[in-house]
């Protein structure tokens, strides 16, 4: 159902990928703190730049991914919350159309 979608969203999937992004963020700085040392201290720096290269290719494609999946799960939350409110609006509106036909008819 669509509460239970948006309960998933709320409780799991979101929290998720923020706890996945705040994971890679630290991993980012442990590759960052790899590739200073490793370039210090290699003689075929050419070599060591070319690898740098390469993790920081890979890891923004990985933040990149991650940053699109939970932009994807936001606006599918803020999707069904629109949806809800929707239907409330439509409720409060079928109250309101039975609440003025009473009166009009004396009940």
């Amino acid at each position: 159902s669509m509460s239970s979608e948006l309960q998933q969203l709320m409780q799991a999937s979101i929290p998720c990928a923020r706890g996945a992004l705040k994971d890679n963020y630290n991993n980012l700085l442990k590759v960052a703190d790899y590739c200073e040392s490793n370039y210090g201290q290699a003689q075929d720096k050419r070599k060591a730049l070319e690898e740098t290269m390469g993790f920081a290719t890979q890891s923004l494609a990985s933040v990149a991914y991650q940053i699109s999946n939970l932009a994807s799960d936001i606006l599918k939350m803020l999707d069904l919350q629109a949806a809800e409110i929707r239907q409330v609006e439509a409720n409060v509106r079928s109250i309101t159309q039975v609440s003025k036909k009473e009166l009009h008819s004396g009940r």
